[in-house]
């Protein structure tokens, strides 16, 4: 890194946080404000679903609305000035076991560097414009990552996260087929006793949720082009919801087939950081709702990209350039039949995040198969070695 770039990096992520307080002190975040609402409303048991706040529907899970609850005393410009420096702590989080996990070495300006440029991509700027809870959701479950690739006690953070946004489900799966069996059933513990405190907390709400809302995705609005998902593109392509027939189901399975046992391959070769990328990006396909700002797995995905050769790397450029400059909000996206049938580029433009995350896959399950020809387990999933986190034929 040439020396004059060194303070330029701390003078933009210094002017990216500046922008950020005053932008959360001045403007009244969507979704944060529907997260408040929901932390008054869970106190009033069904009216958490049975009514809407600020116009949309509360569509997590009860327990993420138990969360909000302390927060929503609070004066609504203070809350969000906090809630998005809590989340810019939580990013650089991310970023350092990012690091660790592709198993480099973590200076101040590396970390500056990775923070402040990760803050320029689409996913992680708009969950701080929205008041989203991507980036805590994401601190949570690489910490637990971190931990059981060192075979030290984990699963409680992945086991909340999931409780409050149910796809990071995926990742109890991920640790059992990791091996990390202990940590696995800490998840699932931890996401069950979290429904329970939400079930006394509110066992209306709760009831509700988990019969007949927690598939239900006509709350949310599945064609909007934000809906980045295999599914919402399946509908906007067809023409509708109606249009969408029986079959669709197989999609998400074979997705996920494919991502899992990528992942399960790459991490019982040492593969923290690659198989934790893949899955990642597999619960992102699975979904049958991705948000944009849900996309913020491109961080470690990025990294993933770069450690490799040159090829990976041209790839790893264009992926963040993607990412920043977020094309899909160039074409039409009310949400309206505009959006509908297949339109040659433009339909390419609009579901841009979709097929790098489907290109993505399709590199790391060639990766695993690599990988599963070079040779037998070394070890221990997450077993230190010398090369941990570079895919197979990378330089080291």
């Amino acid at each position: 890194m040439k020396r004059w770039m060194v303070p330029a990096l701390y003078v933009l992520l210094a002017v990216e946080i500046a922008a950020v307080v005053i932008f959360a002190a001045l403007y009244k975040s969507l979704d944060f404000s529907v997260y408040m609402w929901g932390g008054r409303a869970v106190t009033h048991d069904t009216r958490l679903y049975l009514v809407q706040g600020i116009g949309h529907w509360f569509t997590y899970p009860p327990f993420a609305a138990i969360v909000f609850t302390p927060i929503s005393v609070l004066p609504l410009t203070l809350a969000r000035v906090a809630w998005d420096l809590l989340s810019i702590a939580a990013f650089t989080v991310s970023c350092a076991l990012t690091l660790r996990l592709a198993d480099r070495e973590i200076s101040s300006r590396t970390l500056v560097a990775l923070v402040a440029c990760g803050l320029l991509l689409e996913p992680v700027y708009q969950t701080l414009f929205l008041g989203q809870i991507n980036l805590i959701l994401l601190a949570l479950i690489l910490t637990d990552v971190w931990r059981a690739a060192r075979g030290r006690p984990a699963g409680i953070g992945i086991g909340i996260a999931a409780a409050i946004k149910l796809t990071p489900g995926i990742f109890i799966v991920f640790l059992l087929l990791a091996g990390r069996v202990k940590a696995a059933v800490t998840a699932a513990g931890a996401f069950a006793c979290c429904g329970l405190i939400a079930y006394l907390i509110a066992p209306g709400a709760s009831a509700l949720y988990w019969r007949h809302l927690f598939y239900d995705t006509k709350r949310v609005g599945a064609p909007y082009i934000s809906n980045q998902s295999p599914y919402g593109a399946a509908i906007r392509i067809a023409g509708g919801v109606a249009h969408v027939g029986a079959w669709y189901p197989v999609i998400p399975l074979v997705l996920a087939a494919i991502g899992l046992t990528a992942a399960t391959v790459l991490v019982r070769h040492g593969d923290w950081l690659g198989a934790t990328a893949t899955a990642g990006a597999t619960g992102l396909l699975v979904s049958p709702i991705s948000w944009a700002h849900h996309w913020v797995w491109v961080l470690p995905a990025l990294v993933v990209l770069w450690r490799g050769g040159r090829r990976s790397r041209a790839a790893a450029g264009f992926g963040y350039a993607l990412f920043v400059v977020s094309p899909l909000w160039w074409t039409p996206h009310s949400g309206g039949p505009r959006e509908y049938g297949f339109h040659g580029l433009l339909t390419l433009a609009a579901n841009c995040y979709l097929l790098a995350g489907l290109a993505f896959l399709g590199y790391m399950a060639r990766q695993a198969y690599v990988t599963w020809r070079s040779g037998p387990e070394p070890g221990p999933a997450g077993a230190p070695q010398a090369a941990v986190g570079a895919p197979a034929g990378a330089p080291t």
